[in-house]
């Protein structure tokens, strides 16, 4: 029983953790449109989870764990707002194109500069490399089409 009452009290300290951390979520248009949901894991670091369509054509998701102003180089002009910019790794995957469709999958990159406005509201330019292979019509190759993922994104933050 009291194993029980041990287990009952953490779970609810780890959801309560879990909820007491910022957020945002929003878009990024550029190579195709991205919807994503930013988790912030203490002051330095988030996870940034999105479901994208590249190029208009498919759809994937990617996943990264950020570090937020790596190296101890914040960005130094705060007037009103928060600027950061964030370094990142992860993994995507996904399906391209719809007559002959491929398969793809690979490590992510994320590179991004944001800025934070006074009020909820989140604006900023993001690069995530996609490399990894595709696989579709009998055949497997690099995914070359995956460097070009500069993107502008919007997020309400709560």
């Amino acid at each position: 029983m009291k194993k029980l009452l041990l287990v009952a009290i953490m779970a609810v300290a780890g959801v309560a953790a879990a909820v007491a951390q910022p957020r945002a979520i929003g878009a990024n248009i550029g190579y195709g449109i991205d919807v994503s949901y930013q988790h912030a894991l203490g002051e330095a670091n988030m996870i940034d989870l999105s479901v994208n369509i590249p190029m208009f054509a498919g759809i994937g998701a990617t996943a990264t764990y950020d570090w937020i102003n790596p190296f101890g180089t914040a960005i130094p002009w705060n007037e009103k707002g928060t600027w950061n910019w964030s370094l990142g790794v992860g993994a995507g995957v996904g399906i391209y194109g719809f007559n002959a469709p491929v398969v793809y999958a690979g490590a992510v990159g994320h590179v991004g500069v944001e800025y934070n406005f006074w009020f909820p509201l989140q604006l900023s330019v993001d690069y995530r490399p996609n490399i990894g292979i595709v696989a579709g019509n009998k055949t497997v190759a690099f995914n070359t089409a995956g460097f070009y993922g500069v993107s502008l994104g919007v997020r309400y933050l709560f």
